[in-house]
């Protein structure tokens, strides 16, 4: 029981916060608060193959359109329940979806993680196109037109306590949210989660002490595209719509920018890096009422990026946990 009391916690803690703001916001304000739980996913995942394994992924957009166009498929090919019904369904196929990215995942990355640094960044990267493009040139994926009208959450009616349709896609963001966070965590400090280490420190010494280094790369890379096709199905549903622009190479390169900026081995770090990289231009957005018409946003952005990495090199966080930050504390304390 005591394995599930924080994780259980965390997840109230957050729909009472995000709730709370999400039901005073418009739609619109709703709709980042949703991103900021699929920027958080695909970040944690992508962190564990290059913060904790010490690989160097660019095709992740590859395994989030692959997440979001099975989650557009299914749900658009089959009735979507209605109700409260709709939760386990809706949770059934995001697991699908999660397995399927994770199942190529281990396809790519089984010959190509024998590869090291910029080599391995160069085939993921072309992992990622090729989803890209065959998604735009095949009919069944809908073309450069994508697939529209994704169902969506219901709105919940328990005898009259209505539950508002954010609310619901809210819970669900934040179980698979929460469930992401604590899934890594307890493989890091587990048998598997020390090779990834051992495998980012010294390869070779890995190798010697009798650490298969290809396996546990590749068992890295699969449970990143796992999560990764999870954030994708997370984006389907909230967006209701897919198409391959939405899964550019930018993606990938964001997903690497929360990981190198939250710190490289470091979870909430990555966290951290997602609220900043999801809020930033949307708060920088208005600024626009007040530079005559030009849109200065992604400049700002962008020099606030190269600022912090100059002060910051190893990230804001590096490979430190706030929560070690917290004990330290209670024990200088006590």
């Amino acid at each position: 029981m005591k394995t599930f009391k924080i994780p259980i916690v965390a997840s109230l803690v957050i729909i009472l916060i995000a709730g709370s703001v999400g039901m005073l916001a418009n739609s619109y304000i709703q709709l980042i608060l949703l991103f900021l739980f699929v920027n958080s996913i695909m970040g944690m995942s992508l962190n564990l193959i290059n913060g904790y394994t010490g690989q160097f992924s660019l095709g992740h957009a590859g395994f989030i359109a692959i997440g979001a166009y099975f989650t557009s498929i299914i749900s658009t090919s089959v009735p979507f329940p209605s109700g409260l019904g709709a939760l386990p369904v809706a949770g059934f196929i995001t697991i699908g979806s999660g397995l399927v990215a994770g199942l190529v995942g281990y396809f790519v990355g089984l010959p190509s993680l024998r590869l090291k640094g910029d080599y391995l960044a160069i085939v993921t990267l072309g992992f990622g196109e090729i989803i890209r493009v065959s998604l735009n040139n095949i009919p069944f994926f809908g073309g450069a037109i994508g697939i529209s009208n994704i169902p969506s959450f219901p709105e919940l009616n328990f005898g009259g306590f209505i539950i508002d349709r954010f609310l619901v896609a809210l819970i669900f963001a934040t179980f698979w949210a929460v469930t992401c966070f604590f899934f890594i965590w307890r493989l890091l400090n587990s048998s598997p989660g020390r090779g990834f280490l051992s495998v980012r420190e010294d390869e070779i010494a890995a190798e010697a002490m009798g650490i298969n280094t290809t396996k546990m790369k590749v068992q890295a890379f699969v449970i990143s595209s796992f999560f990764a096709g999870v954030a994708g199905s997370l984006y389907a549903y909230f967006t209701n719509y897919v198409s391959p622009a939405s899964f550019t190479f930018l993606m990938s390169i964001d997903a690497v920018i929360m990981v190198v900026l939250g710190g490289m081995g470091s979870m909430t770090g990555c966290l951290a890096s997602a609220f900043f990289i999801t809020l930033l231009p949307e708060i920088l957005r208005s600024l626009k009422d007040y530079t005559y018409g030009i849109d200065l946003r992604m400049v700002i952005y962008s020099l606030a990026l190269i600022l912090i990495m100059i002060l910051r090199p190893q990230g804001l966080f590096g490979e430190k946990e706030i929560f070690h930050h917290w004990r330290k504390n209670d024990k200088s304390t006590t």
